[in-house]
């Protein structure tokens, strides 16, 4: 039954000669890739105009459009910054986690991987929670069960990605096309509203009543704040160049005309919201995104309106796609290294890393139960940890361009070392501005990660030693002592009393004593039986059969001597059906737990399967 269910939600499982078509065109890879990227479009303006309109108020528009083009012109760079990671690794996945490693070292690519996986699952966490908010600012009764709707789309992503990627990337492609089209109609017909109405330049009107007194330094840092917040409309650039081996042949060429498009559409969505914003002088509310309103005004309460909001609704939701794509594949790229857990490398019946995208959804879920689905409350966290990345990125590729001297390295070098400059830069402002409003968290977590990371490495690296067959070849032989535990006599035990009679001489059954009249029972059906073995019994005047049976195990440890091994073969049947178990105690798992533990100890079950 679970197996035919499972077929149903995610389908028939793929040959893995199949993995090559289901790669990414140039269309799907875009809307797959570019959602996150295009979807902070819908928050990044909101998000300055949250940090100016209660210092400055209206005269925020005044700071409005010099911070986006800054934003832009970062862009840009970034952009271009990633194009010559792709074309230095044409066929490569990891992006920053790979430049960094093998040109700045290990603990530099541990400090990007860590960086982008924590980066990734905020991406899943803001962009629903964003999603979920558009949605409410169009339809105010949902507001107290946002919490709810995250987790149910984040359910959704998962089950979408677990059906391989050719599918969800087809699934995918139509919101993040709606919303680019929707977008388009936006800004074409509010510029043209506006033009012909002659406010599209419109002057920020005066505000009385409310003097400002702000010191330069102060009013610099409102602005540097405000200028952190908006480069969120830069995160999920990085994905392009961390899933390259995705996209169908050339894969390094297919990636760069997708980052190229990403960032000319990035360019007029972001810079046409924030000219209509300025405009319309829109400034943020409690039920209301900044984007809602100005389609609002654009399109009025109708028909359209709706459309916009569903459409921009969706993008956000599914923006989180961009990282179910990212998440798993550079945890993947990191278990290979042995840096995360080997089950992170292992590809799923539909060819995807089914064990990332579930890890990258729980993840994401309990971050949005903790900051209760409030984007402006996840937001301090986001551009540190992907700046981050950004910087250690391109200082990697300063220092492989220095190092290889090939043709045309000079500018190559030179277009790697401007975004290394800005991007740290970027970085330095977004650690301090938003240091008390939460970025403190991400300076701790990330340290932290990379720490996890070389304690897992140290524990494979540890394992790789003294699991070496050479260890195996310079043993020395060992002898068994059995113990078997019994609590009667019946043909389960008996069938394991003889299984331990073929591993060795040295053998003994051992009963636990809770009742007397049971025990002489038992002896005299041992007697009878005579196996050749000696039955020895541990009475329990308490009832408890675990302590006695376990404290002798160990005194038989303590023991025996260094060529010899306690072997603890637990009679066990196996029931026909799953509830029966629930109808027999589990006296063989509860030891088999307390003693594995025990270096010198070996414990396993001995099954008789039942017929009935």
């Amino acid at each position: 039954m679970l197996k035919e269910l499972r077929r149903a939600i995610i389908g028939q499982p793929l040959e893995s000669a199949k993995i090559a078509h289901e790669r990414f065109s140039v269309p799907k890879g875009l809307a797959i890739l570019s959602s996150d990227a295009l979807s902070s479009v819908a928050y990044a303006g909101e998000e300055i105009l949250h940090v100016l309109v209660p210092v400055i108020g209206l005269l925020s528009f005044n700071f409005l459009t010099p911070i986006s083009i800054a934003i832009i012109f970062l862009l840009f760079i970034v952009s271009f910054s990633f194009r010559q990671i792709i074309t230095a690794y044409p066929r490569t996945s990891g992006g920053a986690y790979i430049v960094a490693k093998e040109n700045l070292g290990t603990l530099a690519g541990l400090i990007a991987g860590a960086a982008l996986l924590f980066d990734y699952l905020l991406t899943v966490a803001v962009s629903i929670s964003a999603g979920v908010a558009a949605l409410t600012s169009a339809y105010h009764a949902a507001i107290p069960h946002r919490v709810s709707i995250a987790l149910i789309v984040i359910t959704f992503l998962i089950l979408m990605n677990l059906r391989g990627i050719r599918e969800s990337a087809t699934f995918f492609s139509y919101p993040t096309y709606g919303f680019i089209l929707g977008m388009f109609i936006l800004i074409t017909w509010g510029s043209l509203k506006l033009f012909i109405n002659g406010t599209i330049f419109s002057p920020v009107p005066v505000q009385t009543g409310n003097n400002i007194n702000l010191s330069n330094i102060a009013l610099v840092w409102i602005i540097l704040r405000a200028f952190s917040s908006g480069c969120t409309a830069l995160t999920g650039i990085e994905a392009v160049s961390d899933a390259v081996p995705n996209f169908k042949e050339p894969e390094g060429r297919n990636a760069k005309r997708v980052l190229a498009l990403l960032a000319l559409l990035l360019f007029i969505l972001f810079g046409g919201l924030t000219l209509l914003t300025r405009a319309l002088h829109v400034v943020p509310t409690e039920n209301m995104t900044v984007i809602s309103q100005v389609a609002l005004k654009i399109f009025g309460p109708g028909f359209f309106f709706y459309l916009f909001q569903a459409s921009t609704g969706l993008i956000l939701l599914l923006a989180a796609n961009t990282a179910f794509a990212g998440f798993p594949l550079l945890a993947s790229l990191m278990a290979r290294d042995k840096y995360l857990p080997r089950y992170l490398g292992l590809r799923g019946d539909k060819l995807v890393f089914s064990n990332g995208v579930i890890l990258l959804g729980l993840l994401a879920a309990l971050l949005i139960v903790i900051f209760d689905g409030i984007t402006t409350r996840l937001i301090p966290l986001y551009a540190v940890g992907v700046f981050t990345a950004f910087t250690v990125a391109q200082s990697g590729m300063v220092k492989r361009w220095y190092s290889l001297k090939e043709t045309g390295w000079r500018r190559k070098m030179f277009i790697n070392g401007i975004g290394a400059v800005v991007t740290g830069i970027v970085t330095i402002v977004v650690a301090i501005t938003k240091f008390e409003h939460g970025a403190w968290i991400v300076m701790i977590i990330i340290p932290t990660m990379v720490s996890i990371f070389l304690t897992i490495h140290k524990h494979y690296q540890d394992i790789r030693v003294e699991l070496d067959f050479d260890n195996y070849l310079n043993r020395e032989l060992v002898r068994h002592k059995i113990i078997v535990p019994i609590a009667s006599l019946t043909n389960v035990v008996a069938n394991t009393v003889d299984y331990g009679k073929t591993l060795s001489d040295d053998i003994k059954a051992v009963h636990v004593s809770t009742d007397s009249a049971i025990t002489e029972k038992l002896q005299i059906k041992w007697a009878i039986w005579n196996p050749g073995v000696e039955l020895l019994v541990l009475n329990s005047p308490f009832r408890s059969v675990f302590e006695p049976l376990i404290e002798y195990i160990l005194k038989v440890e303590d023991s025996k001597s260094d060529d010899e091994v306690i072997t603890v073969l637990i009679p066990e049947f196996v029931t026909t059906k799953w509830w029966h178990r629930f109808l027999h105690n589990q006296t063989g798992l509860i030891l088999q737990n307390a003693l594995v533990i025990r270096s010198n100890v070996i414990v396993t079950t001995v099954p008789y399967h039942l017929k009935k």
